[in-house]
């Protein structure tokens, strides 16, 4: 192992971006985790069958020095015995997506779908992510807003818009005479993508019940949508969130259609507070549609 006293400034500096750029965010957890023995333990978990038709017995095995016998057809399990070993990554395909349908479908509280999505285990985000990001605030206040998908410290608090992004949509909020209390605030993806990569379709189709049955559970009567992301998403194009911000638009889930705008996240005004003029104006457009629908005071 190379010791940091023996880089220089500049080999430092690449190798922590290095690190940022591989979705590393913290080096130490608050309490020590034995990495080694917790994989070992997914992989006992995941392929028990498979390991003992591929592990001679404690008779058979080779002479010091001697190399294993590789599998060969006639011995490698078949890839139903494969899959019927134990538990294998969920991997998005259409049987996931009919399982979230149902999943959200059979929930009649968004209490019982926080319960079904949690326990859910067919989309690969999940068993990257250590947090389920799920709506927070006041679902009876007919205004709902929503992100994209968790950020990393997102995953970490546990709820979404945490951190210095969390701390400006507080502000936003409030300047329109909003808190976060106040409104249903949740995301489309509840799982944050490993690195914070763009989630890909499957997983999108996969998760699409679940923010569509919140929605439909919710009824609110105007949506504010943060992000590029979400923006697609919902409208369906492939615009920037530039050419998709400020104009309302209707998006139908179940038997409700309901107006909505779409504006910049707080992500991308940290990144570029230029554009912070843009999201005012998208804010005061959709405080002048909750007055028209008398759900916020003159």
């Amino acid at each position: 192992m190379i010791s940091a006293n023996d880089l220089s400034p500049a080999e430092l500096a690449a190798l922590l971006h290095f690190h940022a750029d591989a979705g590393v965010e913290w080096l130490l957890e608050e309490e020590a985790i034995d990495r080694f023995a917790e994989f070992e333990a997914m992989k006992a978990a995941r392929r028990p069958a498979a390991a003992q038709q591929q592990h001679p017995a404690a008779g058979e095995r080779p002479a010091p020095g001697q190399a294993p016998p590789r599998p060969n057809a006639a011995t490698r399990p078949a890839p139903a015995e494969r899959a019927a070993s134990g538990p294998q990554p969920a991997i998005p395909d259409g049987e996931a997506v009919q399982q979230a349908r149902f999943v959200a479908e059979t929930a009649r509280s968004l209490v019982e779908l926080k319960t079904a999505i949690e326990a859910f285990s067919s989309c690969n985000l999940k068993h990257s992510a250590r947090s389920t990001i799920f709506a927070s605030g006041d679902a009876e206040s007919g205004i709902m807003v929503i992100g994209s998908a968790p950020s990393a410290e997102d995953d970490r608090e546990g709820m979404p818009f945490s951190g210095k992004s969390g701390q400006l949509f507080d502000k936003m909020l409030a300047a329109i005479g909003l808190k976060r209390s106040a409104i249903l605030l949740t995301q489309v993806i509840p799982w944050r993508p490993p690195g914070n990569r763009a989630p890909s379709a499957a997983e999108m189709d996969i998760c699409r019940p679940f923010i569509e049955r919140q929605i439909a559970l919710a009824e609110p009567k105007a949506i504010l949508l943060l992000g590029n992301f979400s923006a697609r998403f919902f409208f369906g194009e492939n615009d920037t969130i530039h050419g998709l911000r400020g104009r309302w638009k209707e998006i139908a889930v179940a038997d409700c259609v309901i107006p909505a705008i779409a504006s910049l996240h707080p992500q991308d005004l940290l990144t570029a507070p230029v554009n912070k003029r843009l999201a005012w104006n998208d804010l005061l457009a959709f405080q002048a549609k909750l007055k028209s629908l008398s759900l916020l005071r003159n």
